[in-house]
């Protein structure tokens, strides 16, 4: 078997299997298995040539991406150990929710990865639409009234987005017939850049407008975003890590793949201002928000919209600089992210509480829950020399260097933000506690939010050089 074939056929053949096995401790251990191997089979993508198809491909873009998802998702698996073993010892979920989340995730997992490796825009898309089900299904797990209206609204919201995508992808269609004819190739990525050039502009303007709101939505960009806070609180805080780290980037991924395809005709809208503006307007609003969050998923949900501005606004500005702070920023996020939500899973099980003003003293009470949890939204909020920092001060300097007057809104969204999540952090972490030390978490759950600090935090001084070139590659790819 291919890589590929093990990369989308391991999650696929698991969430089959998880979804017939009652006993909580071997799913929570077979889903765990399920991950690594999907991670192990997408580190060969690295050395092994796969031959394109008119279906799936794999390029130096989506290699980054297909290895990042893979190693969040195994990283988060590990995490859901512990964490759900409290839920079900607490009595949250039954051995029933259990069955049902570890074959959902498996099946989420499948969907974002073949979304990332197909080269087919319909399949993509259908790919990314069978993401929103898997996941509306597990952020409505609890089953209470706030999870049910959380999980409809997410699922109202995206579908109307996905559909507008859909319409999008069938202007670009019919923009490919007359230079390409019909049929499977008029659908491929790769062979639609090559053809772009050939393309009538009018249509393939018009299509990117529908593409722009349709996988914004998805994103999480404002003015769209309203699904994201409610989803990211009400369901599994596993889920709220791989939908912060994870599906906004799919999302983002198909937007610039149809950039490039826009890029390449000359006569086509220009996407930069679109994208410069979508992102300025989420990192502004989700700053400010921040200031009003009193929910602690909640928090950290607006700074996932605050920071898909800040990558947006990057690849609207393009350019091998903002291309390449893009993508370290793509990788930075979804490290530090959920990291963050890994803590915010154990703090609110030991705390019984999402309310920040409940929440107090963390280094105090819980020395190595709090100092990691501190670190992580540092980085977050962007504080030297964690790799956050570096892929902000890269988009900053490249926009004065090009446009000085768009800086002075970024720097404005960057500061309100920042000053926001260290109010915040100031009262999470120091103080007087809140939470007695004899609250104890399960072992396992501090070694995925280790790594990912640890990772977050030695990319803000060295980046290895295959990777520091790969990024380059990427970023020129990207135009």
């Amino acid at each position: 078997m291919t890589p590929v074939g093990l990369i989308l056929g391991t999650p696929l053949l698991a969430a089959l299997v998880l979804a017939w096995i009652t006993d909580y401790r071997l799913s929570s251990a077979l889903n765990l298995l399920a991950s690594l191997i999907t991670f192990g089979a997408s580190l060969f993508l690295f050395g092994v040539r796969i031959p394109d198809s008119l279906w799936l491909f794999v390029d130096d873009f989506n290699i980054y991406l297909v290895v990042l998802t893979a190693f969040v998702g195994l990283t988060t698996s590990l995490f859901s150990v512990g964490y759900i073993a409290r839920e079900k010892a607490e009595g949250h979920l039954t051995a029933r929710h259990l069955r049902f989340y570890h074959a959902m995730y498996q099946g989420f997992l499948f969907t974002m990865l073949l979304a990332l490796l197909a080269n087919n825009l319909g399949v993509m898309w259908v790919a990314i639409e069978g993401a929103t089900l898997t996941t509306v299904l597990m952020v409505s797990l609890y089953r209470t009234r706030e999870s049910i209206e959380a999980a409809w609204k997410y699922f109202i919201l995206c579908s109307v987005g996905i559909a507008l995508a859909l319409f999008g992808i069938i202007l670009i269609y019919l923009a490919a017939q007359p230079a390409m004819g019909p049929g499977p190739e008029a659908m491929a990525w790769t062979e639609v850049l090559r053809a772009a050039g050939r393309f009538e502009p009018a249509l393939m303007s018009l299509a990117f407008v529908f593409l722009l709101v349709g996988y914004g939505t998805k994103a999480g960009l404002a003015p769209l975003h309203a699904w994201l806070p409610d989803a990211h609180a009400e369901g599994p805080t596993p889920i709220s890590a791989v939908l912060s780290g994870l599906l906004l980037n799919v999302a983002l991924y198909a937007l610039l793949r149809f950039k490039m395809i826009l890029t390449a005709n000359g006569a086509a809208l220009d996407p930069g201002p679109l994208l410069i503006g979508m992102g300025l307007t989420s990192l502004l609003l989700a700053g400010f928000m921040l200031y009003r969050r009193n929910d602690i998923k909640r928090l950290f949900a607006y700074s996932s919209i605050e920071h898909m501005g800040i990558i947006t606004f990057a690849f609207g500005m393009g350019g091998a600089v903002a291309n390449f702070a893009g993508l370290l920023h793509m990788t930075m996020h979804s490290l530090a992210k959920s990291a963050i939500f890994f803590a915010v899973g154990i703090i609110s099980q030991i705390a019984g509480t999402k309310k920040i003003a409940d929440i107090r003293g963390l280094t105090v009470s819980h020395p190595l829950l709090g100092w990691s949890f501190l670190v992580a939204v540092a980085a977050i909020a962007g504080l030297p020399p964690l790799g956050i920092f570096m892929s902000e001060f890269l988009v900053v300097s490249s926009t004065f260097a090009r446009q000085p007057w768009l800086a002075v809104p970024l720097l404005i969204g960057l500061l309100v933000a920042f000053g926001a999540l260290i109010l915040k952090l100031t009262g999470l972490a120091f103080g007087p506690p809140s939470i007695g030390a004899s609250q104890r978490y399960h072992p396992l759950a501090l070694a995925p939010l280790f790594g990912h600090v640890a990772l977050v935090a030695v990319a803000g001084i060295w980046l290895p050089e295959p990777l520091l070139r790969w990024f380059q590659i990427v970023a020129r790819l990207l135009g």
